[in-house]
C-alpha cells in the first residue's frame, strides 16, 4: 500500500468520525432544552450531595463550603423570586445587544459590505484565513468584540470569495475562542488572573509580585502558533470536508468601490480617527476624563470597563457617516430599521440565553462549582506527578472543567490557591502554573455548547445553514481543539526545557 493511499484512509477515517460527531450532536436537544435539563440535573445533585451533607474546604479563605440543596423551601423561593433577575443581569446579554445594535447600523449603511470589499480587493486570497486567525487571537483586548464583529465577518469574506462561509467563521471563532489565552496586547483578564495568582503566591511567599506581563513573551509567541495552527486546519480539514456551499444566501459581489463609495468610505475613516483621538485624549494623560480619579490606573479607565459604550459608538457614528453619503441612510427610519433588523436575527439567541442565565445562576447558587473546582485541584496533588506530567494534567483537567464552567476567573479562583503553592514547592513559578492553566482554558472553549457565546455562533453558523445544531458546530470546530490539545503543551514543555521566561521577570522556577 503506497504512502498517499494511507493518506487518504485516514483522512477519510477521519472525516466519517466527524460526520458520526456532527450526526450525534445533532440529536442533541435545542441549546435551550438542553440547559433546562442541566438546570435539572444541578438540582437533583444539589439535593443529593446536599442532603448528604458534602462539603469542601476553600483554598483561600479556609472556610467550609457545603453544597446547597436547591430543592429545599429557600431554594425554591430563590428561583422564584430572582427569574427575571437571572436573566436581566446575566453578564454577557447586555453587551452582546447594545454592540450589536451599533454595528447594525454599519451593516445597514453598507458600511460593514465595503469594508469587505476592500479586504477583499486588497487582500490574497492565500493569506486571507491567516489574517482572520491573527485578527481573532489579538481580538480579547477589546473583549468579546471578535464575537460579535469578526466571526460573522470571517464568514462574509470567504463567501465573497467563492469559498464556503463557514470555513471562514470556523477560521474566525478558532482565532476569537480556540485562541482565547494568546495575544500580542494586554487585556482585562491577564490583570485578573495575574491578581489572583498573586495571592495564591502568597500563601507560601507573602510578598510574591506576580504582574499582567506574567505570560506575556509565552502568549505573544502561541500567537504565532494559533495562526499557523489555524490556517492549516481550516484548510486542510474544515474546508475539504465543507465542499462547496450551495446554500441559499448570496455572496456580495465583490465588485469595487464606486467614487460615492470611497468618499463615504473616508468619511468613515475619519469620524472613526476622530473618535479615536478623543479616546486618547481622555484616557492618555494621568487626570484624562476618562480616567477613575479612585482608580487612575489604564486598565480600570472608563475605556476598558465601558468598552460596550465604544463598541456601540464605533458602529453608530460611521455607519450614520457612511450612510448618509453613501445615500443608504435618507432618513432616521433607515437606521432604527437596521437595528430592528438586527434584533430580530438574535430572537432565537435571547431564548437560549434566558436558560442560560438560570442554569449558570443555579449552578453557582448549589457551590457545585466549587466542589468540583478543589476535588479536581486535589485529585491532581494525590497523584504526585513531577513537574511537567503535572503541568500537562493541569492543561487536561483545565480543559475538562471548561466544558462545563465557561468563566476563566472563576475557575482560576478556585483552582489557583491548591495548585499554585503545590506546584511551587514541586519547583514550577507561579507564572509557570498560570500559563498552563491559560493553555487548558482555552483548548474547549470552541466545542461546548455550555460556553455563553456558544449561541450567538449558531445563530451565525444558522444563516447559511438554516437545519444547523450543536454537532454541526462541535464537528466544525473539533479538528482546532485536537489540535491544540496535542500541539499546544509541547510548546509550553519546550520553553520550559529551554529556560526561556514566560513573560517580563517571569521565571520558570519558584523562588
Amino acid at each position: 500500500m503506497t504512502r498517499r493511499v494511507r493518506v487518504a484512509e485516514r483522512r477519510a477515517l477521519g472525516q466519517r468520525l466527524l460526520d458520526r460527531v456532527e450526526r450525534v450532536g445533532n440529536t442533541l436537544p435545542h441549546p435551550a432544552t438542553l440547559f433546562v435539563v442541566l438546570s435539572a440535573v444541578v438540582v437533583l445533585l444539589s439535593w443529593m450531595l446536599g442532603t448528604f451533607g458534602v462539603a469542601v474546604t476553600h483554598p483561600l479563605t479556609g472556610d467550609a463550603v457545603p453544597v446547597v440543596n436547591l430543592l429545599s423551601g429557600a431554594g425554591i423561593r430563590r428561583l422564584a423570586l430572582n427569574l427575571v433577575s437571572n436573566f436581566m443581569g446575566f453578564a454577557p446579554l447586555g453587551p452582546v445587544l447594545v454592540s450589536l445594535l451599533g454595528l447594525s447600523v454599519a451593516e445597514r449603511s453598507g458600511l460593514l459590505g465595503a469594508v469587505v470589499r476592500s479586504i477583499v480587493g486588497a487582500t490574497p486570497e492565500r493569506v486571507l484565513t491567516l489574517v482572520i486567525v491573527f485578527c481573532g487571537a489579538i481580538s480579547h483586548t477589546v473583549g468579546d468584540v471578535g464575537y460579535v464583529l469578526l466571526v460573522p465577518l470571517g464568514a462574509a469574506l470567504f463567501h465573497s470569495m467563492g469559498r464556503h462561509p463557514l470555513g471562514g467563521l470556523a477560521a474566525a471563532f478558532y482565532g476569537v475562542s480556540g485562541g482565547f489565552a494568546a495575544n500580542i496586547l494586554l487585556s482585562p483578564t491577564d490583570v485578573v488572573l495575574a491578581g489572583l495568582t498573586q495571592e495564591a503566591a502568597r500563601l507560601l511567599e507573602p510578598t510574591y509580585v506576580v504582574t499582567p506581563m506574567a505570560n506575556y513573551y509565552f502568549l505573544a509567541a502561541s500567537v504565532v502558533f494559533i495562526t499557523i495552527t489555524g490556517a492549516i486546519v481550516t484548510e486542510r480539514v474544515v474546508l475539504p470536508r465543507l465542499g462547496e456551499y450551495r446554500g441559499a444566501v448570496k455572496p456580495e459581489t465583490p465588485e469595487p468601490l464606486t467614487a460615492t463609495e470611497r468618499r463615504a468610505m473616508r468619511w468613515a475613516l475619519v469620524s472613526i480617527a476622530l473618535m479615536i483621538a478623543l479616546v486618547a485624549w481622555g484616557v492618555i494623560p494621568a487626570h484624562g476624563v476618562l480616567r477613575d480619579p479612585e482608580k487612575p490606573a489604564l486598565v480600570d479607565s472608563v475605556v476598558v470597563r465601558g468598552l460596550v459604550f465604544f463598541l456601540f459608538v464605533g458602529g453608530l457614528v460611521p455607519g450614520v457617516v457612511y450612510g448618509r453619503i453613501a445615500g443608504t441612510l435618507r432618513t432616521d427610519r433607515d437606521l432604527y430599521r437596521g437595528m430592528q433588523e438586527n434584533v430580530e436575527l438574535l430572537a432565537g439567541y435571547l431564548v437560549v440565553m434566558f436558560f442560560i442565565a438560570q442554569f449558570v445562576n443555579l449552578f453557582a447558587w448549589s457551590n457545585l462549582g466549587v466542589v468540583l473546582a478543589v476535588q479536581g485541584a486535589t485529585a491532581l496533588k494525590a497523584l504526585e506527578l513531577g513537574p511537567v506530567p503535572l503541568l500537562l494534567a493541569l492543561i487536561v483537567v483545565t480543559a475538562i472543567l471548561d466544558l462545563v464552567l465557561g468563566s476563566a476567573a472563576a475557575k482560576w479562583a478556585m483552582l489557583g490557591p491548591v495548585l499554585v503553592p503545590m506546584l511551587m514547592l514541586l519547583g514550577s513559578s507561579p507564572e509557570l502554573t498560570q500559563a498552563a492553566y491559560r493553555v487548558g482554558d482555552s483548548i474547549t472553549n470552541i466545542i461546548t455548547p455550555l460556553a455563553s457565546n456558544f449561541p450567538l455562533v449558531l445563530m451565525f453558523v444558522q444563516r447559511y445553514q438554516p437545519k444547523a445544531g450543536i454537532g454541526t458546530v462541535t464537528a466544525m470546530m473539533l479538528p482546532y481543539s485536537i489540535v491544540n490539545l496535542l500541539v499546544w503543551p509541547l510548546l509550553l514543555v519546550a520553553w520550559l526545557l529551554a529556560g526561556w521566561p514566560l513573560g517580563l521577570g517571569a521565571a520558570i522556577g519558584s523562588p
